[in-house]
């Protein structure tokens, strides 16, 4: 599976942004997919992740209640709403898809390439 992740960008705090992730080349109903992040000299973190179905979402406790997570397997994409913005929430964000439910940077075994999200205080 490939994966293409975009939708970020600069905005000030308290603003939203959607990011996308676009997949390709394999069955995407099948998998589960999450989003990470990673700031400047940190490792890469759990944002949020939805099981095959886009039923069921789970979220870190820093982004729960700003972040929605989404997924409309009929365009093979996902999306990670994120509203009320906060400096904290800058970082390069990534796409992955996994078999099965994980949160564990090494249980994904596609990522997508990043994308940039700034955030202005």
């Amino acid at each position: 599976v490939q994966l293409q992740a975009c939708g970020g960008g600069l905005v000030q705090a308290g603003g939203s942004l959607r990011l996308s992730c676009e997949a390709s080349g394999g069955t995407f109903s099948s998998l589960w997919v999450a989003w990470f992040r990673q700031a400047p000299g940190k490792e890469r973190e759990f944002v949020a992740s939805i099981n095959r179905r886009g039923t069921n979402t789970y979220y870190a406790d820093s982004v729960k209640g700003r972040f929605t997570i989404s997924k409309d397997n009929a365009k093979n994409t996902a999306y990670l709403q994120m509203n009320s913005l906060k400096a904290e929430d800058t970082a390069v964000y990534y796409c992955a898809v996994s078999a099965s439910f994980a949160l564990r940077v090494t249980d994904f075994g596609a990522w997508g390439q990043g994308t940039q999200v700034t955030v202005s205080s």
